[in-house]
């Protein structure tokens, strides 16, 4: 069995870092994880790929092409399609090519794919979900992990809004999946206190904020309060915070990981023989 995880999340939410970050906390711990960039139109990253996109395909290719003539978002549209049509291209990259038989790969390898920052390919297109039927064919158990910015997470109008495009990737996805608050080390104290009554959120108490005081929350009072009760009373949504700088964050989040994936599992337990104690010893 093979492992991986799926992160997405929107532009800047710091998908990129996480990849990098996890990779060196495994390095640390003696644990070997690869990274894939599946994002055609990055410029830099601190990682060093297992496989990159942009050896099949460059976002400025799909929008230099004298007849495609693609914006940026339809070019990165173009290019995750032209990505699943070329399967073989990643397959072969990732599992040895075709004609590798899956019992023969190595056990418990563990890869995470950083994915384009258009939030619209994981909420309501379809190459996400075809990315990951293609990694279960290729013996892989994923988990999706969805990054938002803690940043933008600390008043009740961004948090649900941040709610509800998380939503929308676990329903589009339809897998396994984690929500991440990224970049909580940079927040201020104040803000870091604000930030907690959102990771346990009272949804009825933020939807009274959010009707308050303004003529839209008003209006549409009920529609706000019917969100807050989806939120609440079906529990569908939790949010992870991730501090970079602390590295018992970072193993926490990675062991919640790990559960969801049910990696190491399979792993033999380690036995130690004793030897039998002397009769001296027993007196």
């Amino acid at each position: 069995m093979r492992f991986a995880q799926i992160i997405v999340g929107p532009a800047g939410s710091g998908k990129s870092t996480y990849c990098s970050l996890m990779q060196q906390y495994a390095m640390d711990s003696k644990r070997n994880i690869q990274v894939v960039n599946l994002d055609p139109a990055a410029e830099h990253f601190t990682y060093n790929p297992l496989t990159d996109i942009r050896e099949l395909i460059h976002l400025d290719d799909a929008m230099e092409d004298d007849e495609l003539h693609y914006g940026p978002n339809g070019g990165l549209i173009f290019c995750l399609e032209f990505l699943i049509e070329n399967q073989e291209w990643l397959k072969d990259q990732l599992c040895g090519g075709e004609n590798e038989l899956m019992v023969g790969e190595p056990d418990d390898d563990y890869i995470l794919f950083d994915m384009p920052g258009q939030i619209e390919l994981f909420t309501h297109l379809k190459m996400g979900r075809q990315l990951v039927q293609l990694l279960e064919s290729w013996n892989f158990r994923t988990c999706v992990v969805f990054c938002l910015d803690s940043q933008f997470m600390v008043d009740g109008a961004k948090f649900i809004s941040g709610t509800m495009a998380a939503l929308s990737v676990m329903a589009n996805m339809e897998q396994p999946h984690i929500n991440v608050l990224t970049k909580v080390d940079l927040l201020s104290s104040d803000a870091r206190k604000q930030l907690e009554m959102y990771l346990e959120p009272d949804a009825h108490s933020l939807m009274g904020e959010l009707t308050i005081g303004t003529g839209f929350g008003e209006k549409y009072a009920k529609l706000t309060e019917a969100i807050g009760s989806l939120i609440e009373d079906f529990s569908l949504v939790r949010f992870f915070p991730l501090d970079s700088q602390d590295e018992e964050s970072v193993g926490d989040l990675l062991l919640q990981i790990d559960n969801i994936l049910q990696y190491g599992e399979d792993a033999d337990v380690n036995v130690k023989d004793f030897d039998e104690p002397e009769e001296a010893d027993r007196d």
